[in-house]
Parts: structure tokens; sequence; C-alpha cells
């Protein structure tokens, strides 16, 4: 399983009836695209796909787009998948869910690093796009934005705890989680963040070239721009990260430091939670690799 177990089991028929119950206008046939790590995602006609939380821990995601995206897809350079509907909880299943447009192309966790270059350039537009402050009503999170130092009581024994040798080198994890730690911290205001900038999450045209969109926000939150910095090791290779890096705002060493850090965090939990195998999988075990190496 390339993802944790779920919580709630959605097939296509149970999304087929909180449609038809809900939103009967927009009934249409429904396939099963994928099992994502918090949310089942499934293709509603052509133009729609429907999102639901399969995890307790998620549940409350949906709700963060539901109200934030419409905001955050004013500024944005590249699309974003704009909720069209909310869909209310109801004896059959108890979360909120949404309805979204559906998005052609292919998925960049499915490519090699070298195969995600082309989307450097307009990533990094976006992420310029978010890095102005954010509002204090935007949603919280403990995960992700914080002070690099709140992640340590996870990330450290983590790293000890030898779950990620066979992957990349334990001494020099240790070394970048070092030296994240002791990097100066953020101290503007808190800007607003994607939250989980991973190849999971963007979406190609085509296999090697540009980004088509951004998605899932479920992890929507404000603080270090740092976070979402992390995208330049858990993306992209050497090149395409200074790629990336040439299209972003000047940042401090200290910033970039951070941004290792926190690739490491991400990298790590993946690892740690589904192994090497599958898409995810490689995911983390590339960002790691690609840590270490520089």
């Amino acid at each position: 399983m390339d993802a944790p177990t779920a919580d709630v089991e959605i097939d296509e028929a149970l999304a087929a009836r909180l449609v038809a119950e809900q939103h009967p206008d927009l009934a249409a046939p429904v396939r099963l695209v994928a099992n994502g790590w918090d949310n089942v995602m499934l293709r509603l006609g052509d133009d729609h796909l429907i999102r639901m939380p399969r995890r307790l821990l998620a549940a409350r995601l949906v709700e963060h787009e539901l109200r934030w995206l419409p905001e955050l897809a004013r500024h944005s350079p590249v699309a974003l998948p704009v909720p069209v509907r909310a869909g209310a909880p109801s004896a059959a299943y108890p979360f909120v869910w949404s309805i979204g447009p559906w998005f052609d192309g292919v998925a960049a966790v499915e490519l090699e690093p070298a195969a995600r270059r082309e989307a450097a350039p307009a990533l990094a537009a976006f992420v310029a796009s978010l890095q102005r402050e954010a509002p204090a009503d935007a949603p919280a999170n403990p995960y992700r934005g914080v002070p690099l130092v709140e992640r340590d009581p996870v990330v450290g024994p983590r790293i000890a705890s030898g779950v990620l040798d066979g992957v990349a080198d334990r001494a020099a994890l240790e070394r970048v989680w070092r030296a994240a730690l002791a990097a100066p911290g953020w101290a503007g205001p808190p800007v607003w963040l994607h939250g989980d900038l991973h190849p999971g999450n963007l979406l190609l045209e085509r296999a090697g070239g540009p980004l088509a969109a951004v998605l899932d926000f479920g992890d929507v939150t404000a603080g270090d721009p740092a976070t979402d910095l992390a995208a330049a090791w858990l993306c992209f290779d050497a090149v395409g990260r200074e790629r990336f890096r040439a299209g972003l705002p000047a940042f401090s060493d200290a910033d970039w430091g951070r941004a290792r850090g926190w690739a490491l965090a991400v990298g790590s939990a993946i690892v740690e939670t589904v192994g090497v195998t599958g898409a995810m999988g490689r995911l983390g075990a590339l960002a790691l690799a690609e840590l270490v190496s520089g």
C-alpha cells in the first residue's frame, strides 16, 4: 500500500450515490482514479473530480480547500483545483467532501526527476505567488510552517532509529538535519504555504513537459516559507533545483538551510510510513538521496 491505511472505505458506488443525492445536476459515470495519502480521488464524467477524505486525521482538510482555494487561485499563475461544489456528511459517509475540476495531464510522481525539470520555472512562479502575508485566520497546521525545531522530536529519532539506513547514509542525514536546526529562523510575518509541495501533487502537461496544475491544498497554512522551498529537493534533481531557485525571489542561506530540513522531514516521513516501493515511496527515497548529494 503506497499510503496509510484508510479509516473509511470509499468506492465508486458510494461516490455516485452521494453525487446523485446532493448534486444530481452533476450526476455522471464515476471512476476511481487514486487512493491518495489522505483522500480518494474519483473522476466524475469528463469534467470533474470528486475528493473524499479517507482518514479521520485529514477529514477537515477538504474544508480548508473549500474556504481558501478560491482566494489563492486569484493570485496563482498556474491552474489550481478550485472546488465547484461542497458535499455534506450523511448517513452513508461521515465527512465533508468536494467536487472540483478535472485536469488532463501526467502525474509528476510517475516520472523521474530529470523529466520534471521543465516544471521548475512555473512551480517557482507559483511559490512566489504565495509569498505574501497570510491573514490571522489562515488554517493552523502543527506539521507544516512551524519553527523547524518543533519537528525535531519526531525527525531526530526517526533518523537515529535506522529506518532510513537503506535509503541514505545516516551520518549524512544527521548533518543535514543538524545544519537545518542551527539555521536562523524565519523573522518575517507568516506567509501563505501550500504545505505539501511534492511530485504527488503536481500535474504536468505531458511527460517531460511544463507544469499544468498544482493539486491538493489540504495542508494549506501560513508560516515559514522554507516549508515550500523544500520542493527544490522533493521534486527535482540538481538541474531542476537550480531552475526552481532561479525563478524565486532572493532567499537567504538560512532559508534554504531550513528548506533542506523540511525536505528531510517530509521525505523521511514518507519512507517510514510506506517504505520505498510504489510511486510515493520512490519519491521519499529520491528526495533523501538528493539531500545527501547536494
